[in-house]
């Protein structure tokens, strides 16, 4: 039972969940500390069903996300500072609470994001995770000029729209830990390698001159609300393209299996039928 004291529901008439990644993870157990049985899912949208208990009070029939980040603690110095994605507390949505894949989902309104702008609900969806990782993976990586994005994905299609020459930064995208030496070798001094993916291989042993000369590696831990709060206001107003192929709630197997075997362009969404 999740702590939460701003439950919502929402209903499932506008509701489309992406096929992503992690969920992929949380699936075939490369994330696995799951709480069993879990609904997947955690970048959707949907329609609140009535006015929230806190202080977030949702309106009802108001369009918001429902992101990976599902709750922290509050109290402990992460929180307290602003990072609240490092919280060891923290509870995720499709992983350690109940996600998207279903009719209907309950989340802490808090937690949940506005959804602005004239895209449809599926165009929108994959702004909650995809857009949300590609968007702190691009401000980690600071003024770089010359990005070099690896694992061309759902995140990356929304923030790329190959370098020949020495790149500032490279953001990483697929879960292969081979990448990171790769990516090393095309940065130039000072640059930095951005690991966005929650779940990577193993990354092979590389000589120390690689990373010489002030060259940096640093991961993507979640996102913070304020994350989803700036990148969701610049997405209502920038002309952002969202490739997505929406497919029933039915086919989600059907979706997991086609990502797992890269037969997938864009992002897969899932949609439910209407009804109230």
């Amino acid at each position: 039972m999740f702590p939460s004291p701003a439950p919502a529901k929402f209903w499932s008439g506008s509701r489309s969940a992406v096929v992503c990644r992690t969920d992929l993870h949380v699936v075939d157990g490369d994330l696995t500390e799951p709480r069993l049985p879990v609904v997947p899912g955690h970048e959707g949208g949907s329609r609140s069903c009535g006015p929230g208990r806190g202080r977030r009070a949702l309106v009802e029939g108001e369009r918001v996300g429902i992101p990976w980040l599902g709750w922290t603690c509050g109290t402990c110095r992460y929180c307290r500072s602003g990072r609240e994605n490092l919280c060891p507390d923290a509870l995720f949505t499709g992983y350690t609470r109940d996600g998207g894949y279903g009719d209907y989902c309950i989340a802490d309104e808090r937690y949940c994001l506005t959804v602005g702008g004239d895209r449809s609900d599926a165009e929108a969806a994959p702004l909650l995770c995809a857009g949300l990782i590609g968007y702190r993976a691009l401000t980690m990586a600071g003024d770089a000029e010359r990005l070099g994005l690896y694992g061309f994905g759902a995140a990356a299609h929304i923030i790329a729209q190959a370098p020949p020459e020495e790149l500032d930064a490279a953001l990483l995208f697929a879960p292969v830990g081979a990448l990171v030496p790769a990516a090393l070798r095309a940065i130039a001094p000072g640059g930095t390698v951005v690991c966005a993916g929650i779940h990577m291989s193993d990354i092979p042993a590389f000589p120390y001159e690689l990373l010489w000369r002030e060259r940096s590696i640093v991961s993507v831990a979640n996102l913070t609300r304020r994350d989803g709060e700036e990148f969701l206001e610049l997405a209502a107003r920038t002309a952002i393209e969202m490739h997505v192929e929406p497919m029933p709630l039915a086919e989600a197997n059907t979706a997991l299996d086609r990502l797992r075997a890269g037969r997938l362009q864009g992002a897969a969404v899932l949609t439910m039928d209407e009804r109230v």
